[in-house]
């Protein structure tokens, strides 16, 4: 029995060993959307302090306490899922936008989303690669509340202009600091003044961009201090990850461009017909009071006809116009038609516990809507970080590109295209008489400059940084880091003999090169203590410097023997030679510091000081402070248990940051040198002010975050408003001092608005939807310029106090008189009037919108995914500038008319809001607010559908994952605006937007692509 009895215990011992083991659980984690194995998968038993990571193949294996039976799976960027412990499980994880775990990047450091007391958006790698665009902010656009990204046309390559939470200044940049992988980076175009600015950002290939984080408060921005008074836009390159094999992914995308929207035209016998029209309505003019000059109303009418038809006979070429035998459609000709895209990029990344890499290589092509405007873009990038040891880690950051655009001539210029809808639709395309290109055209026939000129640019790249980290203790790291951006650009352009502006030269020339050097370095430690289960502390101190030399020369030349020479040594003459060398430096000195407790009260606090070369050395510092803090309200017991209510977190903060965007020297009185023949000399050419000093925008921001329906639902909502003062103003002084305008720190601007974020999980499972909203307001208001009208270069926009920036200020058309076609004003006295010059220019319109937003729905079924995306505008306006060309009539030419035309005043009685139309006597043909126009609009901005194949065919195919997708871009637009409203003519800055002026429209976009991991 004794025997026995010890038998049993062994036996109940073991089992009960056993049971307090617990049991062993295994299974594989993927990705929900390409099936691809997720290594680092943090794997947790709910309730339990067990924890393991899914290896390089996604695979796990945990043994779970007895009793324990759920499982948390988290990994950064993706939601957390929890299920219930079985056997072999296979665990699918969906990236999420915003989950509460999600690491975002902030000045010199990342933290958890949960921690951040600041207002900062992030743009995930999805969002950004794979769409037909050259430069990555327009795939931003719509993307992130408060954030208003316009590009100026459908031109390849063109300047595009962000503004976060309103415009911050009136003459100094409004555009936000770009940082990438910690080194601020040149955004300013390098290319000819003489035409419009190109866009340096499209020098980054969009493919190896792995997320971009917005800061829009100054709690997060305030720590780059200088420049920080718009926005930062910190762009972080795609790295290798820990225990990972080496993945290698290719993609390859084809697409078709066509115009998104034309203007519509008269045809050619609908041209005859105004033109008659106008004839008749000028022989009729006011003749019984003799003001047409003619004898009698026959007379008249036998000379405008005259004039008319032989006008029309000249145009076309002795053909019979009124069949018309000619029937031309000249916008056509100055789009090309299904214009082709081309990217293949081919990447390789992974990692061991030592060693992490990326390396890519990628060829973009697009050609533009527009004719002769082509981008070509390839390089390579090399992401490497390696642990020398368990306290040094080394890395660099590389990237090497290439790029070359062919560029048309700006808006405002005959030679463009888009000027090509001037011309007559009787006007025939070939002379018959030649069987060459038609030379008898209204104006100088731009199909010439098309195939006689070329303005081609290139552009060398490098941006890299190499760092070093050094864990001294624990809690106690040191990071170096020197970075560059190197750029040197090369700019050709000819101009032949028959093109407009190089047939009186007998050949024109030019070239421009510029070099820019920017050289930065960051060191800085950061403390981490583990005070106690409650508290947390990260600290930061450091300091930067960065200089930037930029050097450029032009040169022009003119008589060429022969257009086969295009180079600027074929010129006989030299016409004109420049060169400058400038340089700027700033040095900085910043300290951070967070600290949370109970992960519940949260709080963080800044300050930055910056030495800029732009101001007098009595001015050249500026102090930047910050302060914010966080209050997580669903921690607390009085909401913790709420079952509805997943997360709730109040913020709030206050910052100060600056602006010093003014170019270079302008606190120096200049000379220049006079290049008079033989005498030389220098003379005056800038008014100096050793006075000025940092521009500065406080800003205030209250902010809530939430999640409801264990996070089904979540959002954040902020509410800021921003404060600048000491505006670097260009003002006006007056021209008896042998100069117009001074730099000084003068005024005050206000921008106030709301964000609003929402994400929803709608549907969960094997179909799933996702939705995402984002929309915004912003106020703008010039408050103090003391009396100062600054405009901009075309003269119908001001800033001026009381007023938005950028308020167009012009005679407003307040209709048509019915009895004689006249176009009406509001005069001095209010009251409409007819006569132009009683009317006084007045606010009707402003460039910048009050709402902006996009709305974002996802489905995935099976391996079939589905993205719609739309984005919105309204509150502001658009001028044609054309108008009084295309719109107009025939007093200021004779060019084509739009299709609105037709419904101009024809009779006494009449009700319409098109004026009389004629030559001599026509009406409306001014600039006036005739030719401005809601601007609003909502666009289908992106459609993409895509099938991933499923394991089963991937496994046997011995490759990781397959997807093959169709994007579409622009598909769809609603607007009230006659053409494209995605546009603008002016130069950008901070007051001239919002402007068309023969603007080559945005294009539509269908794209077919394949991604494969091998």
């Amino acid at each position: 029995m004794k025997h026995v009895f010890l038998l049993c215990m062994s036996v109940l011992l073991l089992v009960s060993g056993a049971l307090a083991q617990g049991r062993k659980i295994s299974g594989n984690v993927t990705d929900s959307k390409d099936g691809s194995p997720m290594p680092g998968v943090t794997v947790k038993v709910k309730g339990a302090s067990s924890s393991t990571q899914s290896d390089v193949e996604g695979n796990f294996s945990i043994t779970i306490p007895a009793g324990s039976k759920i499982l948390n799976f988290s990994f950064v960027g993706y939601g957390d899922v929890e299920l219930a412990a079985t056997e072999n499980m296979q665990v699918k994880l969906s990236a999420s936008a915003k989950s509460l775990n999600e690491v975002v990047v902030v000045g010199y450091g990342r933290a958890s989303r949960k921690d951040i007391t600041g207002s900062i958006a992030r743009i995930g790698s999805k969002d950004v690669e794979n769409i037909p665009v050259p430069s990555f902010e327009s795939a931003l656009q719509g993307k992130a509340a408060g954030v208003v990204i316009e590009s100026g046309s459908g031109k390849v390559g063109q300047g595009i202009r962000i503004n976060i939470r309103g415009t911050s200044s009136i003459s100094a940049s409004s555009q936000p600091l770009y940082v990438v992988d910690g080194l601020p980076i040149v955004s300013s175009s390098l290319s000819n003044t003489g035409n419009d600015p190109t866009n340096p950002l499209i020098d980054i290939n969009p493919n190896d961009i792995e997320s971009v984080e917005i800061l829009k408060d100054a709690s997060a921005s305030a720590i780059y201090g200088a420049r920080a008074a718009n926005g930062v836009v910190l762009i972080t390159t795609k790295k290798g990850r820990n225990s990972r094999k080496t993945t290698i992914e290719l993609n390859m995308a084809k697409g078709y461009s066509n115009p998104a929207r034309k203007r519509k035209f008269l045809d050619a016998k609908q041209y005859v017909d105004l033109m008659h029209k106008a004839a008749a309505n000028d022989a009729n003019y006011d003749f019984t009071n003799g003001v047409s000059g003619f004898p009698s109303l026959d007379s008249a009418m036998n000379y405008y006809n005259d004039e008319y038809n032989g006008v029309l006979d000249y145009f076309s070429l002795g053909t019979d116009y009124t069949i018309p035998e000619v029937n031309t459609n000249w916008q056509d000709q100055m789009f090309n038609k299904n214009a082709q895209t081309n990217q293949v990029d081919l990447s390789a990344y992974g990692g061991d516990a030592r060693t992490r890499f990326f390396v890519s290589g990628f060829y973009n092509t697009q050609e533009a809507v527009v004719i002769n405007n082509k981008f070509y873009r390839y390089g390579g990038r090399l992401n490497l970080e390696h642990n020398a040891s368990d306290k040094l880690t080394l890395g660099v950051n590389l990237s090497v590109d290439r790029t070359q655009l062919d560029r048309v001539s700006t808006d405002n210029a005959f030679s463009t295209p888009g000027q090509l809808v001037a011309q007559l639709p009787i006007s025939p395309l070939i002379d018959p008489s030649t069987g060459k290109l038609n030379k008898q055209t209204l104006y100088a026939n731009g199909l010439f400059d098309a195939q006689y000129s070329s303005n081609n640019q290139s552009t060398n790249r490098a941006i890299g940084n190499a760092f070093a980290a050094y864990t001294f203790l624990p809690d106690l790291t040191f990071r170096s880091e020197f970075g560059a951006d190197l750029i040197t650009l090369y700019e050709e352009a000819f101009l032949g003999k028959e093109t407009v502006d190089g047939s009186a030269s007998n050949g024109l020339g030019s070239f421009n090169n510029a070099q820019s050097t920017s050289f930065n370095t960051n060191n800085y430690f950061t403390y981490a203590p583990k005070i106690n289960d409650k508290s947390k502390l990260n600290a930061v101190l450091g300091m930067s410097y960065l200089q930037n030399d930029t050097k450029k020369n032009f040169a022009s030349g003119e008589q060429y023997p022969s257009d086969a020479v295009k180079t600027l040594a074929g010129a006989t003459s030299i016409t004109g030679a420049t060169s400058s060398k400038d340089r700027y430096t700033f040095l900085s000195y910043f300290l951070r510091g967070s600290y949370s407790y109970m992960n519940r009260y949260l709080i963080s606090a800044s300050v930055r000081t910056d030495g800029s070369s732009r101001f007098s050395p009595d001015h050249r510092y500026g102090w930047f402070p910050s302060v914010s803090g966080g209050w997580v309200l669903s921690e607390e017991n009085f909401l913790k248990n709420t079952e509805a209510l997943s997360y709730l977190k109040l913020r709030a903060s206050w910052g100060l940051t600056g602006n010093a965007e003014i170019g270079e020297y302008k606190y120096y009185s200049l000379d220049s040198v006079s290049n008079y023949p033989g005498l030389p000399g220098l003379i005056p050419n800038q008014l100096g002010n050793s006075d000025l000093r940092w521009e500065r925008t406080s800003q205030t921001d209250i902010g809530v975050d939430f999640g409801f329906l264990k996070n089904r639902i979540t959002g954040e909502v902020d509410l800021y408003k921003k404060h600048t003062t000491d505006l670097l103003l260009n003002v006006n002084i007056p021209a008896t001092t042998g100069f117009t305008s001074l730099y000084r720190n003068l005024g005050t601007m206000d921008n106030k608005g709301v964000e609003v974020t929402l994400n929803s999980s709608n549907l969960v499972g094997k179909f799933k939807w996702n939705t995402s909203l984002n929309f915004a307001y912003n106020q703008n208001k010039v408050v103090n310029i003391r009396g100062q009208i600054i405009e901009d270069g075309t003269g119908l926009e001001r800033a001026v106090e009381g007023e938005p920036i950028g308020t167009f200020f012009m005679q407003k058309f307040v209709g048509v008189d019915p009895q004689t076609g006249d176009a009406l004003y509001q005069g001095k006295d209010g009251k409409p009037t007819s006569d132009f010059s009683l009317a006084d220019r007045l606010p009707v319109g402003k460039s910048n919108p009050n709402w902006t937003g996009g709305f974002t729905n996802t489905f995935s079924y099976k391996g079939i995914d589905l993205s719609v995306f739309f984005t919105f505008v309204t509150g502001n306006n658009i001028y044609n500038a054309a108008g009084i060309y295309m719109s107009g009539g025939y007093y200021n030419g004779y060019d084509n008319q739009t299709s609105d035309m037709l419904n101009t005043w024809t009779k006494p009685g009449d009700v319409t809001n098109i004026p009389r139309v004629g030559y001599n006597f026509g009406s409306g043909f001014q600039n006036s607010s005739r030719f401005l126009y809601n601007g609003s609009y909502a666009r289908l901005k992106n459609v993409t559908l895509g099938y991933s194949l499923p394991a089963s065919v991937t496994k046997a195919l011995h490759i990781q994952s397959a997807r093959i997708y169709t994007t579409g871009i622009n598909l769809w637009t609603r607007t009230d605006y006659p053409s494209d409203p995605e546009v603008n003519t002016a130069t950008i800055d901070n007051i001239g937007n919002g402007q068309d002026l023969y603007t080559v429209p945005q294009a539509r976009t269908i794209t077919v692509g394949l991604n494969v991991k091998f």
